[in-house]
């Protein structure tokens, strides 16, 4: 995994909600869309949303004053004080809000591709068994309680409490979870070192949320800061996996595979 963010800042480690770098030599690259009714527009506007939010108002990496200033830092959420120094800035919104915006932000442009590869790839199929309104509220929950669970993670090992996080991986998190419980046999098509494959999505995920438990217990052991928030992957994984039955119309896996 990355360890700290060089490209971002050179004063300050970032943690990042980040798929990029949690690869398994399995890069999903498609799905089975054969069951979509709808236009995913939610999903659509979410990709529009990071990307702008990352080109405009990060300048594509650029303005580490807007980026430090609206990133969730785990000591400013536990205490509800925003704290200014040591590379972290003034933040002109209620600390706890960077739960959200920091959502919306990205370390860099290969952070912010493999994540909205991630949500293009999976995110229409929970919209389209959500509708458009559902799936929205069920994207941004998981977001705050994979930010959350960070924030917890890091307060229980007393561990990077100053430490800035941010990327849309923990809300996509949720949306894997929330996949593999209502798509487990859908076809991912996967590159796998020169040729693509196709394998069920249990397989795919399967071993994405294993590697994530295997490299959050090993983070454990690093004293260094910054890096990928495998706290915020968990835990917006689990999120998906047990709030996906209130979003969907029809919590039983769906019976057409291809």
């Amino acid at each position: 995994g990355d360890t700290s963010i060089s490209y971002f800042t050179n004063t300050i480690p970032i943690f990042i909600f980040d798929f990029k770098s949690t690869s398994y030599m399995l890069i999903p690259i498609g799905d089975d869309n054969s069951t979509r009714t709808i236009t995913p527009y939610i999903n659509y506007c979410l990709i529009a949303v990071n990307v702008f939010v990352f080109v405009y108002y990060q300048g594509i990496g650029s303005n580490d004053l807007f980026t430090l200033s609206f990133s969730t830092v785990p000591k400013e959420i536990i205490t509800g004080q925003d704290i200014v120094g040591g590379g972290l800035g003034i933040t002109p919104i209620p600390v706890y809000l960077t739960l959200l915006t920091s959502m919306f932000m990205h370390g860099g442009i290969m952070h912010i591709i493999g994540n909205m590869m991630y949500l293009w790839i999976f995110g229409d199929n929970l919209e389209n068994r959500m509708g458009h309104l559902k799936y929205l509220g069920f994207y941004l929950l998981c977001g705050l309680i994979a930010s959350l669970s960070h924030v917890f993670v890091s307060a229980a090992v007393g561990k990077d409490l100053f430490i800035p996080s941010l990327g849309a991986s923990g809300a996509i998190s949720g949306v894997l979870g929330g996949y593999l419980l209502l798509f487990p046999k859908n076809q991912v098509r996967v590159f796998a070192f020169i040729t693509v494959l196709r394998i069920p999505a249990f397989v795919s995920l399967g071993l994405w949320i294993a590697l994530q438990i295997w490299d959050g217990y090993t983070d454990l052991s690093v004293t260094s800061g910054g890096g990928v928030a495998y706290a915020a992957h968990i835990g917006g994984f689990i999120a998906g996996l047990l709030l996906v039955k209130y979003f969907s119309k029809n919590v039983l896996p769906v019976g057409h595979y291809k």
